[in-house]
């Protein structure tokens, strides 16, 4: 795991590679599955929290709704409650496919018991609804979330391992009663 330390200049210094290394570069060995950990080089603070905010700020700012303002201000309200938070916005967000089964079986329910399709009629339709064009409605769905900057599932999931060592980060420097470094 690179180890970055950040001077009191604010410069960040990668010491495994011996060299400066900005933001973007930093974001660039995360893209690449690398895991970075940022100390402050006159504490030894941890300020990897701190710095993938940054990364974060920073991609919003050049790319604008880089995350979805709901999932922004879900985290802005959760506090220390982030990680569960984002859960669920996530969980909510993902239960749509369910949500538009449900719909289509309870109104083709509806249609066999007012007596307007017959059952097997019935049962051909849900199995064309229910399963040869969820994968294409699932594509369609894919790239509008593409489209409008919302992460792949992978991105989601490392963020999510992220955000658990993150939050246990916090938890100990919570324990440890250590007041926030400013940058």
């Amino acid at each position: 795991m690179p180890l970055i330390k950040r001077y009191p200049n604010r410069k960040l210094y990668d010491t495994e590679r011996k060299q400066y290394v900005t933001l973007a570069q930093i974001a660039a060995m995360i893209r690449q599955g690398e895991s970075v950990q940022v100390l402050d080089h006159p504490t030894g603070a941890d300020l990897t929290g701190v710095i993938l905010s940054q990364i974060i700020f920073e991609q919003e700012k050049r790319r604008g709704n880089f995350l979805p303002q709901t999932v922004l201000a879900g985290l802005v309200r959760a506090g220390g409650q982030t990680w569960n938070t984002l859960q669920r916005t996530l969980a909510s967000t993902l239960d749509v496919f369910a949500e538009v089964d449900d719909v289509i079986v309870r109104r083709v329910e509806q249609l066999v018991q007012q007596g307007d399709m017959a059952l097997e009629e019935a049962e051909r339709l849900l199995d064309n609804l229910l399963t040869a064009p969820k994968a294409s409605l699932e594509e369609r769905l894919k790239a509008a979330l593409t489209r409008r900057g919302v992460p792949p599932r992978a991105a989601l999931d490392d963020l999510a391992a992220r955000l658990d060592d993150l939050q246990a980060q916090l938890d100990a420097l919570s324990a440890a009663d250590v007041p926030p470094q400013k940058l």
